[in-house]
C-alpha cells in the first residue's frame, strides 16, 4: 500500500523536489546536463564534528510509526533513529545491515542472520525475538499499515535459531528481500511494541530503535530533535551531531528564508521557484542527487473519455512536457519516457534495450487532435483535480488543461485543499467525478516493480481500476523469477504495454535537492534519504 503517503507528495510536496549532483543521475550521467544542472553524488566530507544543526521540513508528521511512515516528513527522521534487517545505499544498492547476512536457500525462504551486540537506544540488546515481533506487525490487520502489500506473499515469519529469523513466502517473491532496505524492514524492540500500543510513535513516545540518533523531544507544531546515540554499532555511520533539530516550516518562502538567513542549516525538497536563489547565496549551496520520481496524471476514471486509450495518448501528446520543466520545474528534470526512472533499472541486465523499445509520445498538436478525433470525444468534460499549492503544481495543471482543450475536450479545474488533496490517494470517495490528479510518484526499493505493482488489477493504488491481462501476467511473472535476465525481460514486458495503454500519464523525472547552509557539510545527495542515515555524516565545514 503505497499510495496513502504519496498522497502527501502530490499534495504536500508537490512545490519541492527537483535535485542535482555530480557522477550519476537519472538521465545525464557524469557532469552537466542539458538543462545546466549537476548531479552529485557526495558533498565534501566534513572536517569534524559538531554541537547541533537544524533540518527544515515541509510538514509536521502526524506519526513516526514505521507501520504508518511513507512519506517525506517522518521518513527522513525515522531513517536516522531507526533501521532496516538491509540497507538502501546512496547509490541505490542494497547491503546488510542489522542482518549482517542473508540467504536464499529456497524459492520461498528467506533467512535472515541478525547480527550480534547491536543495542537498542534504552540499551537492550537486539534479539531475533524483536525482529520477528516488528516484521510481524507488517500481517497484522488491526495495524493496518501502509507496508501491507510487500507482505502479500508472506505465509510465516520465525525464529529459527539464537540469532536466526526465517520468512516463509507463499508463492516465490523477487521483490520482498528488497523490501526490507526500506520500511518494510524496520526493526524495534519488540518490548517497545507491547507497552506503547497504538500511543507508539507519538509525540509523548516516540521511538525506541537502533540508528545513530535517538529520538529525543517532539514539540507539537514545532520541531522534533533527535540526539546522538553513543552506543551505535557502526563506526562507520556514527553520527558526527550531537543533535539535529527538525523544525516544521510549511511554507516554501519561510522556509527558502530561513535557508538564506542561516536560521536552518539545510534541507531536503527545495522549491523549485528558489534554485536559482539558493544557487548564488553565500549562505550555503544547492545540491541535486539521484532519484526515482515521475510527475504524473493519473487517470482516476475510465468510463469517461479518458477509457479509450487513443484518447489517453493524444492527451500525452499535447501536453508541452518540455515546457513544464522549464516553466514549473526551472529547467531541472527531464520529459519522463516511463513511468519509472532510468535509475529504477540500476544494474538489470538489458534495461538499455528495454528503454529504447518504449513507445515515444513527442509534443505534437496536430496528430494529437487527430487521434482523439478518431475516438470521437469532441466536447466531453474531463475534471482535473489540483491544489493551490505552489506555481510548479499551477503550472502542471494549466498545461494539461490547455492539451485538453487542443484535443477537444473540454476542461474543468477542480481546485482542492492540500489537507483534503490528500484524500484522493486514500479514498474512493474522494475520487468521484475526478478524471486526472497529480502526484509525484517515487519508489522505495531500486525495481521497477515497486510502480507496476501498483497497476495490477485489484491493486489498492490502481485508483482509475485499469486492468490488462497481459500485463497482469507479465508483472506475476516478474515477481515470481529470481533470475535477473528473466526478471529484466519480464519487468520489461510490463512496462510497454503500460507505456502503450498509458493508464497514467507521465510529465517528468526530477532530481532530489538539498540545501546545506555555511555550516555543515557532508550529505549524500539521494532519494535513499528516505532509509538510509544520511544525517550521520553531517559534519562541521572546513
Amino acid at each position: 500500500m503505497r499510495s496513502g503517503p504519496r498522497a502527501l507528495l502530490a499534495a504536500a510536496t508537490a512545490a519541492a523536489a527537483l535535485a542535482t549532483s555530480a557522477c550519476s543521475g537519472t538521465a545525464h550521467q557524469g557532469g552537466d546536463t542539458a538543462a545546466g544542472y549537476r548531479l552529485t553524488d557526495t558533498t565534501p566530507a566534513a572536517s569534524g564534528g559538531i554541537d547541533s544543526f537544524t533540518w527544515s521540513l515541509f510538514a509536521e508528521p502526524t506519526s513516526i510509526d514505521y507501520a504508518y511512515s511513507f512519506d517525506f516528513p517522518p521518513n527522513q527522521i525515522l531513517s536516522n533513529v531507526c533501521e532496516s534487517l538491509l540497507r538502501w545505499n546512496p547509490d541505490l544498492t542494497t547491503s546488510p545491515n542489522l542482518a549482517s547476512s542473508f540467504t536464499n536457500p529456497t524459492p520461498t525462504s528467506w533467512v535472515y542472520r541478525i547480527r550480534p551486540g547491536v543495542h537498542f537506544h534504552d540499551g537492550t540488546e537486539l534479539t531475533a525475538d524483536d525482529v520477528v515481533a516488528s516484521l510481524r506487525r507488517n500481517l497484522d490487520p488491526a495495524v493496518a499499515g501502509v507496508w501491507a502489500n510487500p507482505y502479500r506473499n508472506v505465509q510465516s515469519i520465525e525464529k529459527t535459531g539464537a540469532l536466526e529469523v526465517t520468512v516463509t513466502l507463499k508463492t516465490p517473491d523477487s521483490t520482498f528481500n528488497k523490501y526490507l532496505a526500506a520500511g518494510p524492514g524496520t526493526i524495534e524492540s519488540a518490548a517497545t511494541l507491547a507497552k506503547a500500543g497504538k500511543d507508539y510513535g507519538n509525540p509523548s513516545t516516540g521511538v525506541n530503535c537502533t540508528g545513530p540518533f535517538a529520538f529525543s523531544s517532539w514539540t507539537s507544531g514545532q520541531s522534533l530533535v533527535l540526539k546522538r546515540f553513543d552506543d551505535y554499532w557502526n563506526p562507520g555511520l556514527k553520527a558526527k551531531s550531537g543533535e539535529v533539530r527538525f523544525v516544521f516550516l510549511s511554507d516554501p518562502t519561510t522556509r527558502v528564508n530561513a535557508f538564506r538567513s542561516g536560521e536552518v542549516d539545510g534541507g531536503w525538497m527545495v522549491p523549485p521557484t528558489a534554485y536559482g536563489q539558493l544557487r548564488s547565496t553565500p549562505g550555503g549551496a544547492l545540491y541535486f542527487g539521484q532519484n526515482t520520481t515521475v510527475a504524473t496524471e493519473v487517470v482516476n476514471n475510465l468510463k469517461g473519455p479518458l477509457g479509450d486509450a487513443r484518447v489517453r495518448r493524444a492527451l500525452l501528446m499535447a501536453i508541452d512536457r518540455k515546457g513544464i520543466v522549464k516553466a514549473g520545474a526551472n529547467g531541472v528534470g527531464e520529459v519522463a519516457d516511463s513511468l519509472v526512472t532510468a535509475n529504477n533499472w540500476n544494474g538489470a541486465p538489458g534495461a538499455a534495450d528495454l528503454l529504447k523499445d518504449l513507445p515515444a509520445y513527442p509534443y505534437d498538436t496536430a496528430k494529437a487532435k487527430a487521434l482523439a478525433a478518431e475516438a470521437g470525444v469532441a466536447g466531453q468534460k474531463v475534471v482535473i483535480a489540483t491544489s493551490p499549492l505552489d506555481s510548479q503544481t499551477t503550472i502542471i495543471t494549466q498545461a494539461v488543461a490547455q492539451a485538453a482543450t487542443a484535443i477537444g475536450l473540454k476542461p474543468e479545474i477542480d481546485t482542492i485543499a492540500a489537507d483534503k488533496y490528500t484524500a484522493l490517494f486514500t479514498d474512493p470517495a474522494a475520487r468521484q467525478g475526478i478524471d486526472l490528479f497529480l502526484t509525484f510518484w517515487y519508489t522505495s526499493i531500486t525495481d521497477p516493480l515497486d510502480m507496476f505493482g501498483s497497476l495490477r488489477t485489484g491493486a489498492f493504488s490502481n485508483y482509475g481500476g485499469w486492468s490488462d491481462p497481459q500485463f497482469d501476467a507479465a508483472v506475476d511473472q516478474a515477481v515470481g523469477v529470481y533470475d535477473p535476465a528473466k526478471h529484466t525481460a519480464a519487468t520489461g514486458t510490463a512496462q510497454k504495454i503500460a507505456m502503450t495503454q498509458l493508464p497514467w500519464l507521465p510529465l517528468y523525472t526530477e532530481p532530489v535537492s538539498v540545501f546545506l547552509g555555511k555550516r555543515i557539510t557532508g550529505v549524500q545527495p539521494s532519494i535513499a534519504y528516505l532509509y538510509y542515515p544520511w544525517a550521520a555524516e553531517i559534519g562541521a565545514k572546513g
